[in-house]
């Protein structure tokens, strides 16, 4: 693995999923498993181990000062430090609408993402949906972090963190959920989160693709121009391309439209 031996690889332990309930593996303990790698659930269990460095993606969890003392630790973090340090980096400079994002290799600490930098590579946001743009920054960190691990000169010379900190809190359901009173530029790029909703006669309607416009109707109504159907906002129109209705499949928005039946005026909350 790019020169390195990986003697041991820590994730969440299985979890129940599915119809059945089985015990499933994370993709993380798969890929381990797949390359015949020890696998470990709990960060106490490196207690005896000898490594040269430990790298951290995502791991939703604090590292204890003990282990740190032991192994020194990279973590590979999805956004340009000090700027969204937390939980949620990627969703964050999505819906603050920020030109750019990037990646970091930064030394762990036992505090919330306040390591010294060693390296960052900056990647530019435009309309990428959170997904599209996670796995554009593992590309990149994955490729950065071989980069510092084969530089004794990058890994002896790391950098403070310099500017205001930010913090990328966790996301709720209401995060994703879509308001009349928003602007539709900020509806769009809770679109680009993936899993935004709003709610039609008392039902929930999932949004999975849409685009922001300048045109202005009455807030809170479902608006059609003849070529497609919107949600009109305090400031103009999210015009709907995909999405679906509770209990059904996703759907272009002009399928739905049309067998919709919605009353007139047609009004979602």
């Amino acid at each position: 693995m790019a020169g390195h031996d990986v003697v041991t690889v820590v994730t969440r332990p299985d979890r129940r999923r599915g119809r059945g309930s089985e015990l499933l593996p994370s993709p993380v303990k798969e890929a381990a498993l797949r390359l015949h790698l020890p696998v470990v659930h709990r960060v106490s269990e490196l207690d005896d181990l000898e490594a040269d460095y430990g790298i951290v993606v995502a791991y939703g969890a604090m590292i204890p000062q003990r282990v740190l003392d032991r192994i020194p630790m990279l973590n590979v973090h999805f956004s340009l430090l000090p700027r969204w340090r937390g939980a949620a980096p990627v969703e964050r400079a999505v819906l603050a609408g920020d030109a750019e994002t990037g990646v970091g290799i930064m030394g762990l600490e036992a505090t919330l993402d306040t390591g010294p930098i060693f390296a960052e590579r900056r990647v530019p946001v435009a309309e990428k949906t959170s997904l599209a743009l996670t796995e554009e920054l593992a590309s990149v960190g994955a490729a950065l972090l071989v980069e510092v691990l084969a530089s004794p000169e990058a890994l002896a010379n790391p950098r403070p963190q310099v500017g205001e900190a930010t913090y990328a809190e966790k996301l709720t359901p209401e995060t994703f959920r879509l308001d009349p009173g928003m602007m539709a530029e900020q509806a769009a790029r809770i679109v680009r989160l993936g899993r935004a909703w709003c709610e039609i006669g008392g039902r929930r309607f999932r949004v999975h693709e849409a685009g922001a416009g300048p045109e202005q109707y009455d807030a809170g109504r479902i608006v059609d121009d003849g070529v497609q159907t919107g949600l009109a906002m305090a400031t103009g129109t999210l015009w709907l391309r995909t999405v679906q209705p509770e209990g059904s499949k996703v759907m272009p928005s002009s399928a739905w439209r049309l067998g919709a039946r919605l009353p007139e005026p047609a009004v979602w909350s």
